[in-house]
């Protein structure tokens, strides 16, 4: 049986592997001691797009088409200035889109988030500091993260090697 919401029969309302995962992504950035609100606003939207997107009314998903255009908004906002935080409204707004449109259409585009983009940006710029030489806290801060702690999380989920590790490997000896 696929997970889902169950009832008061303790039988699943509605089975979607889709929106369990969702759901349990959802409980995880709100419960984590790392807790960052744009991830979990994101994963709210996607928990919210999963029930409305294949459980609507009609019984039929919800597609909007949406310009690319909009979305390399987006990006190139996100890759000017990773340091700073943006949120979905202040994306949605720049791409003349609802938040919902926003976060579809650049998943669609780039297989991910906006705040995973931005992650994941920030993660391959102090990759990049790294490689010239840069000091770990130094390539943290350069890259726009608060702190030399948040990029070694982000960079060893990313790649699998702590920024350490990989200088020491990259720089000559």
């Amino acid at each position: 049986d696929a997970p889902g919401l169950t009832g008061r029969s303790g039988r699943p309302v509605i089975r979607h592997n889709g929106l369990a995962a969702a759901v349990s992504r959802l409980f995880a950035c709100i419960t984590s001691p790392h807790a960052q609100p744009d991830a979990a606003e994101e994963a709210l939207l996607i928990c919210l797009e999963s029930v409305f997107g294949h459980h609507a009314m009609d019984g039929g998903p919800i597609r909007e088409a949406v310009s690319c255009p909009a979305i390399d908004a987006a990006l190139q906002r996100i890759e000017d200035a990773p340091d700073e935080p943006v949120s979905l409204a202040e994306l949605a707004v720049l791409c003349s889109l609802s938040r919902f449109q926003l976060l579809r259409a650049f998943a669609r585009q780039t297989g991910t988030t906006p705040h995973a983009y931005r992650l994941q940006w920030m993660v391959r710029m102090a990759r990049r500091h790294l490689r010239s030489g840069y000091a770990l806290a130094d390539a943290a801060l350069m890259a726009g993260f608060a702190d030399q702690s948040h990029m070694t999380r982000a960079f060893q989920r990313q790649f699998g090697i702590t920024p350490g590790r990989y200088r020491a490997a990259v720089l000559p000896q």
